[in-house]
Formats: structure tokens, C-alpha cells, sequence
């Protein structure tokens, strides 16, 4: 829901810092791999409960996630780097909420339900994004992608923000994986009605 607004306040600084990146050599896709493995040291840290270090891999995770479409685009989009972007997104998304599983067992359902609901946003969007692409429908609203960015009311910027509470009030991760769950599921139910209206 905020992304589109969030990206005219980030873009500017990532473009500058990718625009650099990109000149020293460094390709998009060597950033999407090191900000995955970052983001996968999250688990073991939030299964060990500590919570700051694992903080501080997640964030790390979501600016290189910022920096590697950044450093394509001065220098070449590709459609395995997309696809390569949104598998380490989703896989790192999952990974958060088994951390939080492992950490304590009463975790464990709501961080099954978190991870069904991510299910559900994920496959919204990435089969909105394939017949967006049959279709040549395109939208810039979130940056020029290589993919159709279908938005929605828990994007990036509010998973970033739950996963930032979770990790700051790691004592209330079940009633906010439950809440954050239950708008993942409405996110995904308006996609699709917006799929129907869209694709007839």
C-alpha cells in the first residue's frame, strides 16, 4: 500500500548508490545473493532470541533488495535477475517466521499461519504477473520492474515495518502475525478481484 510513496523518498539515494556499485563492476545479481544470504542468518538468529542481531540481517537484506534493482538499472535488466529477486523475497519473507517458530514453540501456529497468508500474497501476485506479461500490460507505480507489480494492502514496506515489531517486541509476535496474516489474506482477496476485473 505505501510502496509507490516510499519509493519517491528511497529511489534518489539507492539510484546514487547503485549508479556507483554498478561502475565499480559489481553486478545486480551478486548484490540479490548476498542480501539473501544475509536475510537466511536471520533464522538462526531469531531461533537463538537475538533479536537485534536479527534485526540488523533483516534490514540488510531489504536495502540490498533495494540496491540490486538500483544497480541493474544502469546497467542491463534482466528477466533471471526479477525472477531470481522475488524467489530470494519470498524464500527470506518464510524464513523470518520459522525463525520465530524455532525461537519458542508457542510461536509455532501463528508462524504457520504467517507463512500460509505469505502463500497467499505470493501467489497473487506472481500469477497476476504472468498473464500481466501474456497480456503486455505494464505498470511503473513501483519503479520500472521486470515484472508486473500488482499492489496490494501489505507490500514491502509493511512487511518491513511487521518484521521491524516483531523483532522490537519479540513477546507480542503472536497477535501480530495473526493481524498481519489476516491483511495478507485481504490483500490476496482483492487481487483477485482485481484479476477478475482485469483479465475477465
Amino acid at each position: 500500500m505505501l510502496d509507490a510513496t516510499l519509493r519517491r523518498i528511497v529511489d534518489p539515494p539507492l539510484d546514487r548508490i547503485g549508479r556507483r556499485l554498478a561502475a565499480a563492476g559489481i553486478a545486480a545479481n551478486a548484490v540479490t545473493v548476498a542480501g539473501f544470504a544475509v536475510g537466511l542468518l536471520a533464522i538462526p538468529l531469531l531461533a537463538a532470541e537475538w533479536y537485534g542481531l536479527a534485526l540488523a540481517a533483516i534490514l540488510i537484506n531489504r536495502l540490498a533488495d533495494g540496491l540490486d534493482g538500483a544497480v541493474a538499472r544502469h546497467t542491463t535488466l534482466t528477466d533471471f535477475g526479477g525472477y531470481l529477486d522475488i524467489v530470494c523475497d519470498f524464500i527470506v519473507y518464510a524464513g523470518v517466521a520459522f525463525g520465530f517458530a524455532l525461537a519458542r514453540p508457542e510461536n509455532a501456529v501463528s508462524a504457520a499461519f504467517l507463512i500460509l497468508s505469505f502463500v497467499g500474497t505470493g501467489t497473487s501476485f506472481l500469477a497476476f504477473a504472468i498473464l500481466a506479461a501474456k497480456r503486455g500490460l505494464a505498470s511503473e507505480a513501483r519503479g520500472r520492474k521486470s515484472l508486473y507489480y500488482l499492489g496490494g494492502l501489505t507490500e514491502g514496506t509493511e512487511t518491513i515495518a511487521v518484521f521491524v515489531a516483531f523483532c522490537l517486541f519479540p513477546s507480542a509476535f503472536i497477535p501480530l502475525a495473526y493481524v498481519f496474516g489476516a491483511l495478507c489474506w485481504l490483500t490476496t482477496a482483492a487481487r483477485v478481484v482485481t484479476a477478475r476485473r482485469s483479465l475477465g
